[in-house]
């Protein structure tokens, strides 16, 4: 620890300004400053200990994912009692969905404090939630599950987790729109074909068919956001049959 902790710091030459900030997020004192350093450091940095092991958020994402999955689980099942398994997993995960993810990562400015070879501008969407897993397994490490779970509580739950709220919320049109379509014998296809437009990153096309006829069209930068996006339009040409069913 004592090694990794020289190595990160001297890359803030301002380890005020990176205290303060941290500290406002958390709303508590942080004991091991190298930790927080650690969940905000890119791969693109290329740093490593005295042993060779790479230094970056990515180890502190996965610990951080099984916090949030386990504190979520705790509340879940001590509030809705009547809940089966199927139910209590389909809501943990709308709560902890990386739409929501990225969410949080995104209003507490988390993408500020990365340390990182590769221009903000050029990180995706999934930046800001990979950092909030981060900053998650982060805490634990630093201070235990209590103080974890406080600060899951204080930023997830208390201010978005509303069971009956979630219960009618859509994680993902493209699966809620195949299940309906299997369910009602339907046949589905998305095919992606030649995108014509003129943006200086790359898209993906794709067209949404049901029963052999094209319901939806979309295009994003990768063919899974397209098909995401043309499985949410064709959900609201037939919502109606959908939620029916339901």
């Amino acid at each position: 620890m004592k090694y990794i902790r020289n190595i990160l710091n001297s890359r803030f030459n301002n380890n005020g300004n990176f205290f303060i900030s941290i500290r406002k997020i958390l709303g508590f004192k942080p004991k091991h400053l190298a930790i927080y350093k650690t969940a905000f450091t890119h791969r693109s940095m290329n740093i490593r200990d005295k042993e060779g092991n790479i230094i970056n958020y990515e180890r502190l994402e996965f610990l951080g994912d099984a916090m949030l999955g386990a504190v979520i689980a705790s509340h879940l099942f001590t509030e809705v009692p009547g809940g089966d398994e199927g139910y209590l997993t389909k809501m943990r995960s709308k709560i902890v969905s990386r739409e929501h993810l990225n969410d949080l990562g995104k209003d507490l400015d988390l993408i500020d404090l990365v340390e990182s070879k590769i221009p903000k501008g050029q990180f995706g969407d999934n930046i800001h939630g990979n950092l909030f897993e981060a900053l998650v397994g982060a805490i634990f490490l630093d201070r235990g599950y209590k103080y974890c779970e406080k600060f899951i509580y204080k930023r997830i739950i208390i201010p978005f987790v509303d069971i009956e709220k979630l219960e009618g919320k859509v994680i993902s049109y493209k699966s809620l729109l195949i299940e309906w379509c299997q369910k009602e014998k339907k046949t589905f296809n998305y095919e992606v074909y030649d995108d014509t437009g003129n943006d200086d990153v790359r898209h993906f096309a794709v067209k949404l068919s049901i029963d052999k006829k094209v319901v939806a069209k979309a295009r994003a930068t990768s063919k899974k956001k397209a098909e995401e996006k043309a499985s949410k339009r064709a959900f609201f040409v037939f919502q109606k049959q959908i939620t029916k069913g339901n």
